[in-house]
């Protein structure tokens, strides 16, 4: 009986939800295939969209529609008249070429303005009523539904497969370095459009002479009763757990007027919902890439801080956030624009991990390790931004942003191996970014561009280690008798006659770094240009440290360790490779010049060029140890871009580059990184070279609803820092340091992603 009910139910059902195909070919009075043509069905009964699509590059068009109805088909396309017909449909697939006329006057502008995506050169506009039913609530809930905008699993917006790198309102730059303030808290019944802006560059004399093909904005176009206004909302809830009590407050204000904005976001929380997480506080005020080409060199200096407050919602038993967020800005005449944010956020979590360790080495016991952890995190974000365009030759900007933190972190471990552990780290680093850069048009073959950026930064992470001992067992002839941190201890050089072990390690790191270059455009003809460019790279860093022990009396012990071992040969066998104390000073400079050469031809972009270095780097290590190297170097770079269609490209890279690491990896005192894990580095690392090539094919195609981005690379790299880790005899306590491999690492990735969507399955 349930079957036979099935059967009509799924008949009635099918009906129903019965579709025929309208399809057909749009070409303009000359006969050629328009691509990216809108064409747009709305029910003449519902007055709703029934569906939309756009041509492909033969013009083709497609569109599913309910059988035994009436539509108003408008296909359109800029710059012509668009072809408006009435449309009956019955059971059978339709068939219906169109001709567009070109149209010299402003005609058919409003009808463009209400198809549901416009393409028009490098910008897609989308209509956001277009796309909402009425469950929307924030801008993320429309860009979700929007062909070709993707969220990817990080919360960052993605069009085409392309990361997008900034949000503006209404022309005005969003809480620069992070996108999801603006997807997660812009109400989506503000936004009348959403403009996605490809081959963005926010520089405008520079937009035909640099390749911008993986560069992506997009502009919100609020509603014409948003502007001049107050508008927003606010959410608030409490509600009652087995341990505590739950509460959620989030103020989201925004004013916009032609002159000036003002956006407040604020957040209150202890349900897990983390606003603003660590790696998006890192990603605040980095604005976009350099917008000279990437020189060739690299120098990894380490992020300030002590990477707290890693736990999200999913691993953490306890978290609760608190935000306070700012962003401004202000046009006092045409030329000039001022913005910049203020943001405070303060984090808390706790975490439990219990994990099962099983080392491969059959001299290194299994452990088992119980973490319950406490981490606290206040942060203060700034960012400040000047933006004075003279007239079209002439444009000067100046950014300064910077974050300070106060971190604390408390660990109580159980381990299997080692007993009893409680560990604590502190920090208050900060960092100051600031950049300066001047554009000017001397005519029309003749650019010039400027740009000096600036980085001070300081960081000061305090550890301290307390592991339980049993100080009567030292010398039991049975290993396994003997407390798990005895052995480790003995290599460390500490004092073993005490029931705790208390460790202690301060550290300094301050960093200063100067980069400037200057970039000169020489225009040969509409489809080539020449980039001369000089530059140089000045960096200053100091790292001071001390390990020592604590004891009962309260005196401090300077251990003498030996945990890293000699090498072999040893170049240096006076040395005292085991101190506990660093006193390093590292200077980098680096002079360089190249050219660049960039033609157009047909469907292809060329991109040959080469720099010419000068390097000299020195570090000084207890003011008694000198390492000295200098040399010069010839990096070649070559690039070509076969783009088939506008979303459809074929991009091939090679460059080679030169690795310089940072202080933290060649001062040669112990550090100890936790309780279980001591570091030294090596002052005599020199810099990895590196080949890299890469091919990368992308297609995005909105007729058919299908994507395919694929790509393939190989790196090899010379000299590369490696780091040696080594196991304590009888115990889970290791020590490593770095060297540079003596072969070459060869490195070959690849990757594909193919979507397709089909109504509502992807």
């Amino acid at each position: 009986m349930k079957k036979l009910l099935l059967l009509p139910i799924f008949m009635v059902t099918f009906i129903m939800n019965a579709q025929l195909k309208l399809s057909g070919v749009v070409k303009d009075s000359i006969g050629e295939p328009l691509e990216m043509a809108n064409v747009l069905a709305i029910n003449k009964v519902t007055k709703k969209m029934a569906s939309y699509g756009f041509t492909d590059a033969k013009g083709n068009y497609k569109l599913e529609l309910g059988v035994n109805a009436t539509f108003d088909v408008k296909i359109s396309y800029v710059g012509m008249k668009s072809a408006d017909f009435v449309l009956e449909t019955k059971s059978e697939d339709i068939v219906k070429n169109i001709i567009l006329k070109y149209d010299n006057s402003l005609d058919g502008i409003n009808i463009v303005s209400k198809m549901p995506v416009t393409v028009r050169g490098d910008t897609i506009i989308y209509n956001a009523d277009s796309f909402q039913n009425g469950t929307e609530r924030k801008l993320e809930d429309v860009l979700k539904k929007l062909p070709g905008v993707e969220i990817n699993a990080a919360g960052e917006i993605e069009v085409e497969g392309k990361k997008v790198e900034k949000i503006m309102i209404d022309g005005k730059e969003f809480f620069s370095g992070d996108t999801k303030l603006a997807s997660k808290n812009i109400p989506s019944s503000a936004v009348d459009k959403i403009q996605v802006l490809r081959n963005y560059s926010n520089v405008s004399q520079l937009s035909g002479v640099q390749s911008n093909q993986d560069r992506v904005a997009i502009n919100i176009k609020l509603k014409e009763g948003k502007k001049n206004f107050w508008f927003g909302d606010v959410t608030g809830g409490a509600g009652d757990s087995g341990d505590t009590g739950l509460y959620l407050f989030q103020p989201k204000l925004f004013y916009y007027s032609p002159k000036y904005t003002l956006n407040f976001i604020g957040d209150l929380n202890n349900i897990g919902d983390v606003v603003l997480s660590r790696n998006d506080a890192r990603g605040f005020g980095g604005s976009f890439q350099s917008q000279s080409p990437s020189n060739g060199t690299n120098i990894n200096i380490a992020d300030a801080g002590i990477g707290f407050l890693n736990a999200g919602a999913r691993n953490a038993n306890r978290i609760e956030t608190k935000l306070s967020a700012l962003n401004f800005s202000y046009s006092p005449n045409p030329k000039l624009d001022v913005s910049g944010f203020l943001i405070w956020s303060g984090n808390s979590n706790g975490q439990r991990n219990i994990k099962n360790i099983d080392y491969v080495d059959p001299n290194t016991l299994d452990d088992i390790v119980d973490n319950q952890t406490s981490q606290t995190s206040n942060t203060g974000l700034f960012k400040f931004s000047t933006a004075y365009k003279k007239d079209f030759r002439n444009q000067l900007n100046y950014n300064v942003a910077g974050r300070f933190s106060n971190e604390f972190k408390t660990d109580a471990v159980n381990s299997f191996v080692l007993s009893d552990i409680t560990q604590n780290e502190s920090s208050t680093p900060f960092t100051i970014n600031q950049d300066l850069s001047y554009f000017y048009t001397a005519n029309e073959n003749n650019i010039f561009a400027l740009e000096v950026k600036h980085l001070l930064q300081d960081e000061d992470p305090f550890y301290i280690a307390s592991l339980e001992n049993d100080p009567n067992n030292n010398n039991e002839p049975n290993l396994t008798d003997r407390d798990g941190f005895d052995d480790a201890a003995i290599a460390l050089g500490l004092d073993r006659n005490l029931t705790y072990y208390d460790l202690e390690q301060d550290r300094r790191v301050k960093s200063n770094q100067l980069d400037a270059k200057l970039d000169y455009y020489y225009i040969l003809n509409k489809k080539s240009n020449l980039n001369f460019v000089a530059g140089t790279i000045l960096s200053t860093q100091n790292f001071n440290s001390r390990f020592y022990q604590l004891l009962d009396n309260g005196a401090v012990l300077d251990p003498s360790p030996d945990v890293i071992p000699d090498p072999v040969p040893n170049p240096n066998p006076n040395r005292d490779y085991n101190k506990t104390t660093n006193d390093t000073e590292y200077n980098f400079t680096d002079i360089y010049a190249g050219v660049r050469y960039r033609l157009k031809n047909g469907i292809f972009t060329f991109t040959p060029g080469f720099t010419l270095h000068s390097y000299n780097s020195n570090n000084t290590q207890y003011g008694t140890e000198f390492f000295k190297d200098k040399f010069e170097k010839f990096l070649p770079e070559f690039q070509v871009v076969a783009q088939f269609k506008t979303s459809e490209s074929l991009t091939f890279t090679y460059k080679e580059e030169v690795n310089f690491t940072d202080v933290n990896q060649i001062a040669r005192g112990i550090v100890a990184n936790s309780y279980n894990s001591f570091f030294a580095g090596n002052s005599d690392l020199v810099n990895a070279s590196l080949h890299n090539l890469s091919l990368f094919y992308r297609s995005f195609n909105l007729f058919n609803a299908s994507n395919v981005f694929a790509r393939v690379s190989y790196t090899k790299t010379a000299d590369q820092v490696n780091r040696n880790t080594i196991f304590q005899p009888n115990s889970v306590v290791s020590s490593s340091t770095n060297f540079n491999s003596p072969l070459d690492n060869e490195n070959l990735n690849a990757f594909a992603r193919i979507g397709k969507t089909i109504k509502k399955l992807e």
